[in-house]
């Protein structure tokens, strides 16, 4: 789910001599490595081709930051806080484990920041987990930074096999797959020189998905999604991390019918469809309405309309960490808690 932007100017100063160049092409998602002698580092330049551009970084990053909390958890997982000079946009505390790493790197703005507090902070490679954060109404479009030497790194699992053309929190022409995660956590770890953490990392990913779905079977249980928002609700399409988690266990979403991201859908068509389970983003945000589990549960059970639906009236509710139902490391953990969900609920072999 994609936070909320501000349109803010980019500062055209030549601010940065990090002697960083990136090339711009169209491209998809391979990484390529080479290395020059000398006093460059070892396996550099890196060239990716990342969400239609090519990106070269010529040494691994030192200042990085790190615009979306998808995007910096996955740089505390591997062990790289401190080349981290800032952060930003958070909906949720830290994943546990990186409370140390994180208390460690300044956090410019809990919501996206301007391209000036970006600059402030003297940046040698910057990463985002949306399209939209690094775009027009965002934080500023990516050949901005680039222009002052600044490389960009956009997650894939926002760009491949998804339209983000038409506004909103875009649409899925393919399946969203862990592969997307995956390959996220391999270019970054390529792009700051440790290839080893980003090949452990994925390895011990793969054995929590491998473990929560192992002999369960929940084909006769179905989910709804709620990320946030009680007047409007945005609720989970077929395809993106929640559809992830749902083909994993072998459930239903009442909504894979459609393929936008996070569509905005009556309460009443939410009844008519009355899902088994609902799952509910504990967002510690204030942007919208309703973004904790506590708010959205009150208004689930006092809602004339929702009251009366079978997940309400029994209250099987799962409760997941707004990153975990976004397309990032902790969509694992959202798997883990769903998997235990309906094994609870006795909607899972």
């Amino acid at each position: 789910m994609l936070p909320t932007a501000t349109p803010a100017p980019i500062r055209t100063a030549a601010l940065l001599a990090a002697g960083l160049v990136l090339l711009t092409a169209c491209g998809g998602g391979a990484a390529t490595s080479s290395a020059e002698g000398g006093d460059k580092a070892a396996g550099f330049p890196v060239t990716l081709k990342n969400c239609g551009r090519t990106v070269t970084v010529k040494a691994p990053p030192q200042r990085a930051v790190s615009v979306d909390q998808g995007s910096t958890e996955i740089l505390l997982s591997l062990g790289l806080a401190d080349r981290l000079a800032g952060t930003a946009t958070w909906s949720d505390p830290v994943m546990k484990g990186l409370e140390k790493a994180n208390e460690s790197v300044e956090r410019i703005s809990d919501n996206r920041p301007s391209s000036e507090k970006v600059l402030d902070k003297e940046p040698d490679f910057l990463s985002a987990s949306f399209a939209s954060t690094l775009a027009k109404g965002g934080v500023a479009p990516r050949e901005q930074f680039e222009k002052l030497g600044v490389p960009t790194y956009v997650s894939p699992a926002d760009c491949v096999g998804k339209d983000n053309s038409g506004g909103g929190d875009g649409a899925r022409t393919a399946p969203l797959t862990m592969d997307s995660v995956y390959t996220e956590v391999r270019e970054l770890a390529q792009v700051f020189g440790v290839p080893e953490r980003g090949d452990a990392l994925v390895g011990r990913l793969q054995a929590r998905v491998e473990k929560a779905t192992e002999g369960i079977d929940a084909s006769d249980a179905s989910l709804l999604y709620w990320f946030s928002d009680s007047k409007a609700p945005y609720l989970a399409g077929c395809c993106g991390a929640p559809g992830v988690i749902t083909r994993e266990l072998g459930a239903k979403n009442v909504f894979d019918d459609t393929h936008d991201e996070w569509p905005q859908i009556s309460w009443e068509t939410v009844a008519d469809r009355n899902p088994d389970v609902l799952v509910i983003g504990d967002l510690s945000r204030t942007m919208q309405t309703a973004e904790s589990a506590e708010k959205k549960i009150e208004f689930l059970e006092s809602n004339p309309v929702t009251k009366t639906m079978d997940a309400v009236k029994n209250r099987r509710y799962v409760l997941l960490s707004g990153q975990a139902m976004n397309p990032t490391i902790r969509t694992v953990e959202g798997l883990e808690r769903v998997a235990a969900g309906l094994r609870d609920f006795r909607l899972a072999g």
